[in-house]
């Protein structure tokens, strides 16, 4: 593995999630995304106490991407080798935090639309 292409990247997270896991992963991060920006331009603004609640999420969004990644891979924490691996994780948790705070927003605003707040 030279070079770190796009098709490289898809080949190996097909590998560590498996096809049927890794599609169904990305088909939802496009369906919760294009339901965001729908939000966003129906509403034209921001619910701050939605965006409390949201933000509130991201702990609980954290911890369990790393523990999803974990239980798919069949790793465990004391096989972290070295930085790279604290870095992964770290950005794994960073991806589950934000991911779950757009999903709560989303999901929120799209269940009791209320008025401007």
């Amino acid at each position: 593995m030279k070079d770190l292409t796009f098709g490289t990247l898809l080949a190996v997270f097909e590998e560590i999630f498996g096809p049927g896991l890794f599609w169904a992963m990305v088909i939802a991060a496009v369906l919760v995304t294009v339901a965001y920006l729908y939000v966003m331009i129906r509403d034209r603004s921001v619910s701050w106490r939605k965006f409390l609640l949201a933000q509130l999420s991201m702990p609980l969004g954290a911890i369990a991407a790393v523990w999803f990644v974990l239980a798919v891979t069949s790793s465990k924490l004391s096989d972290l080798g070295g930085p790279v691996d604290v870095i992964v994780f770290l950005g794994i948790a960073v991806a589950g935090a934000v991911g779950t705070a757009i999903l709560v927003y989303t999901a929120q605003s799209l269940l009791r639309r209320s008025s401007v707040e």
